[in-house]
């Protein structure tokens, strides 16, 4: 009798763990693996750094009404940026393309079309950008090496395609929503107060917006009297030796 009821404790406790076991590889395979749900690629948004620097950069797509004196507004605070330009925009405006060039600023890639590029295949992606790169590299003998996605839309194989072009994908941390023009206080409010202002920041402005040859002087003095040396971001962001965390900060190797 005990040698029965043993044997059929035994047998119970083979098929538990039988079970057991069956459970546990079943959720080992649906683990994702290597945490590949969480590798997406991410363009530069600020860069990590001691060094009190921030970026301010235009975004250029339509008009020029503004260009000039916004340049000159750059020249009299002897400050250097960069502005990310439209295929569209450099064939209407070579000369402001010219001029930009000429002052000393970054000239960054901001794609032919101004598509969603998350939305092209790798092919149209380097098309989008090779086509404003040769452009620009014509009028002014420069090979940009800044890609910032129109409306900061991307993915893997954007980021893949720019990286085989030699590009940099650039988007921005500080926001100044001048584009939405509500006006020159408001511009300068949400750059100087925006909770993610500090060193390594990049600044989102548009050379087209209502407000923003207004707003400009104030931005730059604000950011000087806080301490920052405004930089191109060519100038900032880390080239080599370096890693990606997942707020897309760049930092040093």
């Amino acid at each position: 009798m005990n040698h029965q009821y043993l044997q059929k404790t035994g047998t119970l406790v083979l098929c538990l763990l039988l079970v057991v076991a069956g459970v546990g590889a079943f959720q080992k395979k649906s683990l994702p693996v290597s945490g590949r749900a969480e590798s997406k690629k991410l363009p530069i948004y600020c860069v990590q750094t001691n060094s009190p620097k921030v970026a301010i950069s235009f975004d250029a797509a339509w008009g020029n009404e503004d260009t000039a004196e916004l340049l000159s507004i750059l020249d009299q605070y002897q400050v250097k940026t960069t502005f990310f330009m439209t295929g569209g925009w450099v064939e209407s405006f070579p000369d402001d393309v010219k001029a930009i060039a000429e002052a000393g600023h970054d000239l960054g890639n901001h794609s032919e079309n101004h598509k969603q590029m998350a939305q092209l295949g790798a092919a149209e992606c380097k098309e989008e950008i090779q086509s404003v790169h040769d452009r620009v590299k014509e009028l002014t003998g420069t090979d940009m090496t800044l890609f910032r996605p129109p409306y900061g839309d991307y993915n893997d194989t954007l980021i893949d395609a720019a990286n085989e072009l030699a590009y940099h994908v650039i988007q921005w941390d500080v926001d100044s929503l001048d584009w939405k023009d509500y006006g020159e206080d408001a511009i300068v409010s949400k750059v100087l107060d925006h909770p993610h202002l500090g060193n390594g920041s990049i600044i989102l402005m548009h050379n087209g917006a209502k407000y923003t040859k207004d707003a400009l002087p104030r931005v730059i003095s604000g950011l000087q009297e806080k301490g920052y040396e405004i930089v191109p971001v060519s100038q900032l962001i880390l080239k080599e030796h370096y890693e990606m965390d997942h707020e897309g900060r760049q930092h040093s190797l």
